[in-house]
């Protein structure tokens, strides 16, 4: 037997990892995302942070100062002096709001590759646009272009021999396909004055959520549709290009004003399949009464403010309309409130903190699994 020859130097060499070398934009262009979002979209107060991570961490040098990295903001494009209706001073542009969102799917969602246009799974099999590897007997119905040659020829070939050729409608063969199915989602954001209490900022990421989700749809899933609310004491649509400056206000939380508003938007979606995912972080506590005032209650759980809660959750499970509560508190009567809620509507819900609630809604967007997963 011939010897092996073990060659030195042969098999694997593992190096520590280096970053790719960035230019100085690009490296102050992470940081300066990251603030805008934190400042909801306030251009001179994110430079104001990044001038005091500057002095403390060295971020520019005497080659590139933070004032050429102004400059450069302004000839890419991503800032824009405003006129003085507008206010005057600087703002920054749409391709920095998309700048952002791309971002956000990037840290939330970055496992994802872009791919073409697609929507999701169902268990149907039949005529649809996903090949499934199975094949079955042409019927009168399938079109033409389902049809397997290969299959087909190969069948002829066994049934008639090869000799003389021939092929009859008894040997073609159907590739079955998936039907998929389109998803319209409304996601619903808290901004009532909870959500920076506390010490914590609980909207930033639930803003970042917001923009990583319709970043995703617009890239993985155009042929789905998006809808964003916010609710304090009312509840109200936002564009996608007015989620990087979303700011929590001095408001009570009036759940119903919101599930009201999601439901009359997915009413008029021609989708079989729509959804409401929730994030909030407190109870509900405002209502607005059919004469225009406000009824609110901060104390406790109010059994006036529950009941119409859910009311409005059985009335979504009559339309098929499934609600999933991301909650971002662990208190137990918040919880229980939440688990009572959830079963008036038969939906799901998360108990999370702020840490991977951007992987639990991808998650529960992209399987749209019927049934409760372990740990809700």
């Amino acid at each position: 037997m011939k010897k092996k020859d073990y060659r030195q130097g042969s098999g694997f060499v593992f190096n520590k990892f280096e970053e790719p070398d960035k230019s100085p934009f690009d490296r102050l262009f992470e940081v300066f995302k990251e603030l805008i979002t934190h400042t909801s979209g306030d251009l001179d107060e994110a430079l104001d942070w990044l001038k005091q991570l500057d002095e403390e961490y060295k971020l520019t040098t005497e080659d590139y100062t933070l004032d050429d990295f102004v400059e450069d903001l302004k000839k890419k494009g991503y800032i824009k002096e405003e006129s003085e209706d507008e206010g005057g001073g600087m703002a920054i542009t749409a391709k920095t709001e998309r700048a952002i969102r791309k971002q956000a799917l990037d840290q939330i969602f970055g496992r994802l590759k872009k791919s073409a246009s697609g929507s999701h799974r169902t268990n149907h099999v039949g005529r649809g646009d996903e090949h499934t590897g199975d094949f079955k007997a042409f019927q009168f119905g399938d079109t033409p272009d389902k049809i397997s040659v290969t299959e087909s020829l190969r069948n002829a070939q066994i049934n008639h021999g090869i000799g003389d050729f021939n092929m009859t409608e008894e040997d073609l063969v159907v590739e079955e396909t998936h039907y998929k199915s389109r998803m319209s989602t409304v996601l619903m954001i808290d901004l009532s004055h909870s959500m920076i209490l506390y010490g914590e900022d609980r909207i930033t990421p639930a803003k970042k959520v917001a923009m990583a989700l319709a970043e995703l749809i617009t890239t993985r899933y155009p042929k789905d549709s998006l809808d964003i609310i916010v609710f304090g004491d009312d509840a109200w649509l936002v564009s996608i290009a007015d989620l990087p400056y979303l700011k929590v206000g001095p408001y009570h939380t009036n759940t119903v004003a919101g599930l009201k508003l999601a439901m009359d938007i997915l009413r008029r979606k021609r989708s079989t399949n729509r959804q409401i995912f929730m994030i909030t972080d407190g109870k509900p506590s405002c209502l607005r009464e059919r004469d225009g005032s406000y009824y609110k209650n901060s104390m406790g759980l109010d059994p006036y403010i529950l009941g119409k809660c859910y009311t409005m959750a059985r009335q979504a499970r009559k339309l098929h309309i499934p609600i999933t509560t991301f909650m971002i508190a662990q208190d137990p009567y918040l919880m229980q409130f939440v688990k009572e809620f959830t079963y008036a509507n038969q939906g799901k819900a998360f108990y999370t903190g702020l840490k991977g609630l951007g992987e639990m809604i991808f998650e529960d967007y992209e399987t749209n699994r019927k049934k409760r997963i372990r740990g809700n």
